[in-house]
């Protein structure tokens, strides 16, 4: 089970996805052209992952939130999607955002993602997009990579902060863990936000 340092992790990131997603919920206004963009590079980025990591047929989201990701991870018709979140009341919540076709696409389950309730190598990849980007600290991170190394089968993705000093210290993480970089892809090229990593397994 993750210790208590690893689940206040989660449960602080679980307590700020309420909040944003709450105020989401609660702004009828139109959506603006930066927010639309903001969403539209977010999903070309999602795309462009899943295709380097060889379009994989069993997926696993982490951290899933209210499933924000769902219509574009089932784009693929004969994918199966599985998603985990630490909050049952957030995972009750994303049944009501989604269509009933999709929704037949996802099995959900509560838990912990440093503590996957899954065997070993049980999925093809590993989507955890924004809990990894939250995590404070080197050991954390290396906790998460542990297990999505053991769960994965073939790959992983992430997203990191694109600062120049943090992010050879991530990198180094992901050899460290076992994992060989496929492809890395800035949100913004030049900017100071994210980059989403495709990460595979060594053989």
């Amino acid at each position: 089970m993750p210790s208590p340092s690893l689940s206040s992790i989660e449960a602080e990131f679980a307590k700020r996805c309420d909040r944003e997603h709450a105020r989401s919920c609660g702004d009828t206004r139109p959506q603006g052209l930066l927010r639309r963009l903001w969403l539209w590079r977010d999903e070309r980025l999602v795309r462009q992952a899943l295709k380097v990591a060889g379009e994989p047929g069993l997926v696993l989201d982490l951290a899933c939130g209210p499933g924000r990701f769902w219509p574009v991870l089932a784009e693929h018709r004969n994918r199966v999607i599985l998603a985990s979140d630490q909050s049952q009341d957030m995972l009750d919540h994303a049944q009501t955002h989604h269509v009933a076709s999709l929704l037949r696409r996802i099995k959900t389950f509560k838990g912990s993602a440093f503590s996957i309730a899954l065997s070993a190598n049980a999925v093809d990849c590993i989507f955890c997009l924004e809990l990894f980007r939250h995590v404070p600290g080197s050991d954390a991170r290396l906790a998460l990579l542990k297990e999505f190394h053991r769960v994965s089968r073939d790959t992983v993705i992430v997203s990191v902060s694109s600062d120049s000093q943090h992010r050879p210290r991530v990198e180094d993480e992901f050899r460290q863990c076992g994992f060989k970089i496929l492809n890395q892809q800035e949100f913004m090229p030049g900017s100071s936000l994210w980059r989403v990593y495709v990460l595979r397994k060594r053989r």
